[in-house]
């Protein structure tokens, strides 16, 4: 692997945890990220890793799955009952079916191991760069947008906040920026790639058919599905837009 370069701008205060219960590769990854200005923890079981998520409430989780015992899976499960922190998983190379679970129940992106330091660095940089937790101050806007509605669904974007019918919808942070893209251009077909270069960063690197993976999410927490595509359209040979609800 290579040595990741140092002195990109990083927020000071920004914390990553890194899950491995390998502990030579889980302390590499630490100096690689830590040599970017972020604070590291470790953590080598998952119970250690759901305790400490709970502690130190991180922005970003690079999480392998391969653990025994508590595996990865069932942490990000649990993360995600008390968290909205980013999670990265590290699945091996041609294990799609863990990666398909693991982005099922709440992680945001994976890297393949063996993988490249500058990319793993790239990948906190540019979820970083990202709006954050909820009740956060919004980006700055010339003027305040209003909620976008599309039938019984809402979408707040200055709050971060998806109703549907009136009711709260729980998404991760990823299924909310997909939606707030989609819903920002109603009559826009987006391709998975300019979802990809919206959402995670134009210098993202990895399969643009993660798009399917959360668009699938957010359509079974809106009672949605491909065939009917009240909310959420498939452009087919395309990519998605928004439907009219």
């Amino acid at each position: 692997m290579d040595t990741p370069k140092t002195g990109s701008s990083t927020p000071a205060d920004a914390c990553v945890l890194v899950v491995d219960d390998e502990r030579d590769i889980a302390q590499m990854v630490s100096t690689y990220v830590g040599s970017a200005g972020y604070a590291v923890s470790e953590a080598y079981t998952g119970h250690e890793a759901v305790a400490l998520a709970r502690q130190l409430d991180p922005d970003v989780i690079i999480l392998d799955l391969g653990l025994p015992g508590l595996d990865g899976v069932e942490v990000c499960r649990q993360v995600r009952t008390f968290s909205d922190c980013y999670i990265l998983m590290l699945t091996a190379r041609g294990d799609e079916m863990s990666r398909v679970v693991g982005l099922s129940v709440g992680a945001d992106d994976y890297i393949t191991k063996p993988f490249s330091a500058r990319e793993l660095v790239a990948r906190v940089q540019a979820v970083l760069r990202r709006p954050r937790r909820a009740g956060q101050e919004p980006r700055q806007r010339v003027t305040e947008e209003p909620p976008r509605v599309f039938g019984e669904l809402t979408i707040d974007s200055a709050r971060r906040e998806v109703t549907l019918a009136g009711e709260p919808v729980s998404l991760t942070r990823t299924e909310f920026d997909i939606l707030d893209a989609l819903s920002a251009r109603p009559k826009f077909a987006f391709t998975r790639r300019q979802i990809v270069d919206e959402v995670w960063d134009t210098g993202w690197v990895g399969d643009d058919h993660i798009v399917d993976v959360h668009i699938g999410h957010i359509r079974r927490k809106l009672g949605d599905d491909a065939n009917s595509a009240s909310y959420i359209e498939t452009v087919r040979g395309l990519g998605y837009r928004m439907g009219r609800g």
